[in-house]
């Protein structure tokens, strides 16, 4: 039961800007992915952006009030504050959430959830449309091994999230609650007990996503991890649905490690997204960070409409179109599903018309 099509996408709930984009238009992107602080507390051992380097870096404010209003004005419609750290470390955050909603633009945070405080929760909740936790374990121990951090991390999280369901449903807010984990050998045998908590303290949600190897990661522990698809394991979480709670299991995204070749010769993702970095930098993609030819600008410097119409980005969406080899890609890539859709409409079959 997946009502949020997270195994899926959601680009067809936009077909101006589709339609725009298929008639050769410079559009501008609908989502954007954010990275308010360099900065984080735990040290995951599957971590795709540990090359990072976890810099103690992050956006200023009076940047911030700038930019947000800009993005929203360009249509922007929204933002997932995550990123290479932890977004709560910025002491700012809350302020930068509100920024965002009143630039008319949809807010989201992807969390540890560790420092998710019963004061903090009061902006977050009532501003958000969702807030993720990643919670990569169903017991302190094997949670404390994978994050890396201590036991004691694990029931401070189930309680922050707690108090998050009380609050959300005291005031009748409409922020989607969820949790993720991502599916190792470590963790496989405690799924099902990480559903049952999800369930029991009134979680909307539980993601069970597989592992994908970034292309620049440091770490390698899990570059080999086959799943298969894994129904077995998606059969019996099916049980733990219910009107108010479901486990949506990325069986999709699972059964592609076992495909030999995309669907889509090169990527046709990019106008539709962009990612910024803690440092002010614009990405065109969050696999290929600190890799030059991806870079468009950065917001110090230059407006976000001046970086987007700029020549840096114009260069890299030639090279994209016209010499990049997307077999260099990341595996279960987050916009391999957009880039089916838009190859599709690009490269109609046959007997399109017959409706």
């Amino acid at each position: 039961m997946d009502k949020y099509k997270i195994d899926s996408h959601k680009l067809n709930y936009h077909p101006e800007r589709v339609g725009e984009w298929l008639k050769g238009g410079n559009i501008y992107p609908i989502y954007m992915e954010m990275s308010p602080i360099g900065a984080c507390n735990h040290r995951c051992v599957f971590c795709g952006l540990d090359f990072m380097g976890y810099k103690n870096r992050k956006l200023e404010l009076p940047m911030l009030r700038k930019l947000i209003p800009e993005l929203g004005k360009l249509g922007l419609k929204s933002i997932m504050h995550g990123g290479e750290g932890e977004p709560l470390l910025h002491k700012g955050f809350p302020e930068i959430v509100e920024l965002t909603v009143a630039g008319c633009i949809d807010a989201a945070l992807t969390s540890n959830g560790v420092l998710l405080k019963k004061d903090l929760a009061e902006t977050l909740i009532k501003h958000c449309k969702w807030v993720k936790i990643s919670i990569n374990a169903g017991t302190a121990d094997t949670y404390s091994k994978i994050h890396r951090t201590k036991p004691a991390d694990f029931d401070k999280v189930i309680a922050n999230m707690s108090y998050a369901v009380e609050l959300k449903k005291k005031h009748n807010y409409s922020c989607t609650l969820g949790m993720q984990v991502i599916l190792l050998p470590e963790n496989r045998n405690e799924i099902e007990i990480l559903a049952k908590t999800a369930k029991n303290i009134g979680m909307d949600y539980l993601v069970v996503k597989p592992y994908s190897q970034h292309t620049q990661s440091e770490t390698e522990l899990y570059k080999d991890i086959k799943y298969g698809g894994d129904t077995v394991l998606a059969d019996a979480l099916k049980r733990h649905n219910s009107n108010g709670f479901s486990v949506v299991f990325r069986l999709n995204t699972m059964k592609k490690w076992d495909e030999s070749a995309r669907s889509y010769k090169r990527c046709l993702a990019l106008p539709f997204w962009s990612y910024l970095d803690a440092g002010g930098n614009v990405w065109g993609c969050s696999v290929y960070l600190e890799d030059k030819r991806f870079l468009y600008g950065n917001v110090y410097e230059n407006s976000f409409k001046e970086i987007w119409e700029g020549e840096l980005r114009k260069n890299s969406m030639k090279m994209i179109k016209n010499s990049f080899d997307i077999s260099n890609c990341r595996i279960n890539c987050r916009m391999d599903e957009i880039n089916r859709y838009l190859w599709e409409l690009h490269n109609p079959n046959e007997h399109v018309n017959f409706i």
